[in-house]
């Protein structure tokens, strides 16, 4: 029995798709370059000025919540989300509670509302490290996010 392939790294169309994107401010020089890339990769892909919303929380912790709010719009709804945020290891066992606690809210969320979320909320050992993945993984985001919402309406 054959079962074909409903999903393709190039079915990365982006016309007609609305986005929305969560970008914690903490670290915002990082976090500045993931949205960035990001917004980039999306115009790239045909998204649409128009169709990009952005919305700015102080921290990782606030990720989750508002893209709750952002997947509760019934009108004009998003055909995915992004989150956008850096947690960089300290000292204290707060980097594990914040990685971990940020990334359970974000895919709660997704599942909870049927939404893809492409989740960039880096989490690195030091800023050079996330320096280094602040570019790739903004854009990485941005073609997650397309073909997830690309993917579900073909399983819809």
């Amino acid at each position: 029995m054959f079962v074909s392939n409903l999903g393709s790294t190039t079915d990365l169309q982006g016309q007609g798709l609305r986005i929305g994107i969560v970008q914690a401010r903490f670290n915002d020089q990082i976090t500045g370059a993931l949205l960035s890339a990001c917004v980039s990769e999306l115009q790239a892909m045909g998204v649409q000025d128009e169709d990009i919303v952005h919305a700015t929380v102080p921290g990782a912790l606030e990720v989750p919540l508002a893209l709750q709010a952002m997947a509760q719009q019934e009108e004009n709804p998003f055909h995915a989300l992004i989150a956008l945020g850096c947690i960089i290891r300290g000292e204290t066992y707060h980097f594990e509670l914040v990685a971990n606690e940020s990334g359970a809210g974000v895919t709660r969320v997704g599942l909870d509302y049927h939404i893809p979320i492409a989740n960039a909320i880096l989490t690195t050992e030091n800023e050079a490290q996330a320096v280094a993945r602040q570019t790739d993984k903004g854009r990485d985001a941005a073609r997650v996010a397309v073909e997830m919402a690309r993917l579900l309406e073909k399983l819809a």
